[in-house]
């Protein structure tokens, strides 16, 4: 069976990993724990724990359980409270941090109640801060800062050095393809490539190096981008490697929703730019992978699926 390590965080990688997980593929999703807004920050400020939205998210894209469990799992409270606004999924983590003594545990434990195929591992067990380093020693501490700020940042680091596990160095070691989901490119995908080992680890393996692309910019991180201005700053980031193949939608979405994007989020349509994607040595595969739901531009996560098991059974 061939072995997947993908990389990435929150709703990007959840939406990948649920078309994934119905094809024959051993997958392993890293998945960032660094965010520090909403529910997560809170509970990991005063937990003093890594952030485990991104990680709940996640669980419950791969989960095997009937759709009653999952919604209870993804309930946010809602009245005045100490626990307004906190999903249980997060209080539940929360929790198994405690009884587990580390967020690799909480994740593997959860794995087996939710009836998981494959591995998700947090990328530190460690509570760590996104940092971006600016102008003149200026500093932007957290996600929710380095998000709103990317325009004055020259670079991304933590705010301390992060220790990685051995399993995650051996799974990339092992992989046949080393994925990099769609999600916010800064505070979802980055913060893999700024940890020296992981990037180690990929530059030394022999797998090709995959990039699904984003369908629209993320206002403020990504305005205007074009699917190689992606590539450029993940090239950058790996280095010594670069990304090897990227999958991009190419079919028309409707004027009506993308006018809506443009106008009321900022949100404007990643484009293929051909030329540049070819000057890069990147090979494309294009196709029509975005779906509508509730209005809503997502990746259509089973065409998405299929596009990349495709190409891993290429030659077989």
């Amino acid at each position: 069976m061939k072995k997947i390590v993908i990389f990435g965080g929150g709703t990007g990688l959840s939406c990948i990993l649920s078309g994934l997980k119905l094809f024959p593929i051993d997958v392993t999703a890293i998945i960032s724990v660094s965010d520090n807004g909403s529910s997560t920050g809170q509970i990991k400020k005063e937990f003093d724990i890594p952030a485990v939205g991104d990680v709940g998210t996640v669980l419950l894209a791969m989960a095997n359980v009937d759709k009653d469990f999952k919604k209870l799992l993804s309930y946010r409270f809602t009245k005045e409270s100490f626990l307004e606004n906190h999903p249980i999924k997060n209080i539940l983590l929360t929790a198994l941090i405690d009884i587990k003594g580390n967020i690799t545990d909480a994740t593997k434990y959860m794995c087996k109640l939710l009836d998981i195929k494959g591995t998700i591992l947090p990328l530190t067990e460690e509570k760590v801060e996104l940092v971006g380093e600016g102008k003149k020693g200026k500093e932007y501490l957290g996600e929710e800062e380095v998000s709103q700020n990317i325009k004055n940042i020259k670079k991304l680091k933590y705010d301390h050095n992060v220790s990685i596990s051995r399993e995650i160095i051996e799974k990339i070691e092992e992989a046949d393809l080393i994925l990099f989901s769609s999600g916010s490119l800064y505070t979802s995908i980055l913060p893999h490539l700024i940890v020296p080992e992981i990037r180690e680890a990929i530059n030394k393996s022999n797998a090709p190096i995959m990039y699904i692309s984003n369908l629209v910019s993320q206002p403020g991180e990504t305005d205007n981008y074009s699917v190689s201005d992606h590539l450029k700053i993940l090239n950058e980031y790996l280095e010594k490697r670069k990304v090897d193949i990227v999958v991009a939608n190419n079919a028309e979405i409707d004027k009506e929703i993308v006018e809506k994007y443009s106008l009321l989020e900022h949100k404007s349509l990643v484009n293929i730019d051909k030329k540049e994607i070819e000057a890069l040595g990147t090979r494309l595969i294009e196709d029509k992978i975005f779906a509508v739901d509730k209005g809503l531009i997502r990746h259509n996560a089973l065409k998405t699926a299929y596009l990349i098991f495709s190409y891993l059974m290429e030659g077989e």
